[in-house]
């Protein structure tokens, strides 16, 4: 499978092992990527209000982000009863933590497609899983100029 030149290598080796996956399998390393999930820092957790919330998932997901040395750097807060979304925005975390916001804005948005969640996840939950990406982009623009 061919992807564009504007996935991040690390997120693109992310993509091509999901598409290893079959359907069963998929669901299964999403909730491996939930335990994945790591816990927001102190300094972020203590000013839990300031993160976004991404309203299009089912259960409650925020979101922040920080520049540093031009790099963005994503934290995610998900409850364990939402192991989808858990997962999902881990993945993303290990695969764009610590680019560019540029290069954060030039991901493709069908990521989640070109993963094949399309085929295991329901439409409400696409909705999450689209809107997750689409969160990080909102944060990125922030910084474009900052960078």
């Amino acid at each position: 499978m061919t992807m564009n030149d504007t996935v991040p290598s690390r997120l693109q080796a992310l993509i091509e092992e999901m598409n290893t996956l079959n359907g069963h399998e998929k669901l299964e390393s999403l909730l491996d990527y939930a335990d994945e999930l790591p816990p927001l820092p102190d300094g972020i957790a203590l000013h839990h209000d300031d993160m976004l919330q991404i309203h299009e998932c089912i259960t409650p997901v925020f979101v922040h982000a920080e520049l540093q040395d031009g790099r963005m750097q994503f934290f995610f807060d998900a409850p364990p009863e939402g192991p989808t979304m858990r997962g999902y925005a881990a993945l993303l975390l290990k695969g764009l933590n610590g680019e560019t916001p540029e290069t954060i804005l030039a991901v493709p948005n069908d990521i989640y497609y070109r993963m094949g969640l399309h085929r295991v996840l329901s439409p409400q939950r696409l909705n999450g899983v689209a809107a997750v990406l689409a969160y990080m982009k909102r944060l990125a623009t922030r910084f474009v100029a900052v960078s």
